[in-house]
């Protein structure tokens, strides 16, 4: 992390991580991960290639790619968010998938990934408001913690009054 310099120099000056695009995970069967990620979450498919998939998150993608080499994850997970966690929390009992224990909704899919539900009106990622209206998210909410978090850092929905 660096202190934002007076003076840029176009030399020195390192690039700034904007977001995410997309997260790839492997998988032993991209039929078979369809079907279980299509029983868990509400998804449009974006596209398909030889050996992949890709489950469309409005501006953002998972890329679901055929041929797991590596164990089950541990700690390495990436963060999902979503419009309801408590509703994916029911839909993993429902199909006999056991989350982690603890504060936060921890779960392996069958291939092993490890995946982070977390709940979009508590946390500061923002999707703009023409991306949530294309996702039928319209009115999709922050809570006063997230707002408060994102005015601490200048980012406040509506401005930083």
């Amino acid at each position: 992390m660096s202190e934002p310099a007076e003076k840029i120099d176009p030399e020195t000056t390192k690039a700034r991580m904007v977001g995410i695009n997309h997260v790839a995970i492997e998988v032993d069967d991209v039929e078979a991960a369809l079907e279980f990620y299509g029983s868990v979450f509400d998804f449009t498919l974006r596209g398909r290639g030889d050996g992949m998939a890709f489950i469309d998150m409005g501006d953002q993608f998972i890329a679901i790619e055929e041929k797991r080499t590596q164990k089950p994850d541990q700690l390495r997970h990436f963060g999902l968010v979503v419009d309801d966690r408590e509703a994916v929390r029911r839909r993993l009992e429902e199909i006999g998938v056991e989350p982690f224990p603890g504060r936060f909704l921890d779960f392996l899919d069958p291939w092993g990934n490890r995946i982070q539900i977390i709940e979009y009106k508590g946390i500061q990622f923002t999707k703009a408001p023409y991306v949530l209206h294309g996702m039928g998210l319209d009115g999709l909410e922050k809570t006063p913690e997230a707002i408060e978090q994102l005015r601490a850092k200048g980012m406040c929905p509506g401005g930083n009054e």
